[in-house]
């Protein structure tokens, strides 16, 4: 067989590499304008300049944003925290324990009810907006935080994906040498399967992390007390004045950028375990 000529191989890295920085310009586009137009006020972004530094008043923006209505965005931060931070977290708890259960015990209906589960999700979540909200009313939890932080717990692609791991991480050996020395089912699990199946925990609970925080048609459906609501649907009620109001305008920027960095130190700062995870196979 023919080598291929040195030329083509540089034309086929250029066209890779250029491809590449394109894709990553794409992403990052959305990123510089919202951090250089975060520090204008209303008529510098009504002028169109918002690529340039000219006129910096970061400074004044924040103070704006924490000072505006009592510094009503800062308690939709927290609420935000509130419903993405521990929703995430118990979502991700139940997610891999139902698809430890699912991989690793056999009972009866198994199958059948992990293909229900898996249809689950076919449905989108605005389909159940209305449902839920008819479920809420009738328990009386509309316009509170359970009203959000309930129907974020559980998440069907969570427990396929958490069954998929436990599968490919917990060997049915490490079980049984833990029951052969006296431990139970559940100590087995939080001690053993849930230790080795952590890559799949930090994956569920970053992929449900960032669909509550970006979640905004259910807390629309669900809060009408502006006190209860996450920055999602707190910064479209800005916005919606903006158009009256130009004045808005730094404000749903400035509180946009702020929004973004729980984000990313939550990628950042939980990256280890994928890490971790994907040289588990060459120690086993």
């Amino acid at each position: 067989m023919s080598r291929p000529r040195p030329q083509s191989a540089w034309l086929s890295k250029t066209a890779v590499n250029g491809a590449l920085v394109l894709a990553v310009f794409y992403m990052l586009f959305p990123l510089v304008w919202l951090v250089t137009a975060a520090t204008k006020d209303a008529g510098g972004l009504l002028a169109g300049n918002a690529f340039s530094f000219e006129g910096f008043d970061l400074g004044g923006n924040l103070s704006r944003l924490a000072e505006y209505n009592d510094g009503i965005y800062f308690h939709w931060y927290v609420n935000s925290l509130l419903y993405a931070g521990l929703g995430a977290v118990v979502c991700s708890l139940i997610s891999v324990a139902a698809g430890y259960a699912f991989d690793k015990y056999d009972f009866r209906g198994k199958e059948r009810l992990f293909a229900v589960v898996l249809l689950g999700v076919l449905v989108p979540t605005t389909a159940l907006a209305l449902p839920m909200y008819l479920l809420a009313s009738e328990v009386g939890i509309v316009n509170t935080h359970w009203a959000v932080l309930i129907p974020v717990l559980v998440n069907p692609f969570g427990v396929y994906l958490s069954r998929v791991f436990s599968a490919g991480y917990i060997p049915d050996e490490a079980l049984e040498a833990a029951r052969i020395d006296g431990a139970g089912e559940l100590r087995t699990f939080w001690s053993i399967g849930l230790r080795m199946v952590m890559p799949g925990f930090v994956t569920v609970f970053l992929f449900q992390f960032t669909a509550i925080w970006n979640n905004f048609f259910l807390p629309l459906v669900m809060l009408s007390d502006q006190k209860l609501f996450p920055l999602s649907l707190g910064l479209y009620a800005w916005n919606s004045n903006a158009h009256a109001e130009p004045d808005f305008y730094p404000l749903v920027v400035t509180g946009s950028l702020l929004a973004v960095v729980p984000l990313v130190v939550a990628f950042v700062s939980l990256q280890r375990h994928w890490k971790a995870g994907l040289t588990a196979g060459s120690v086993k």
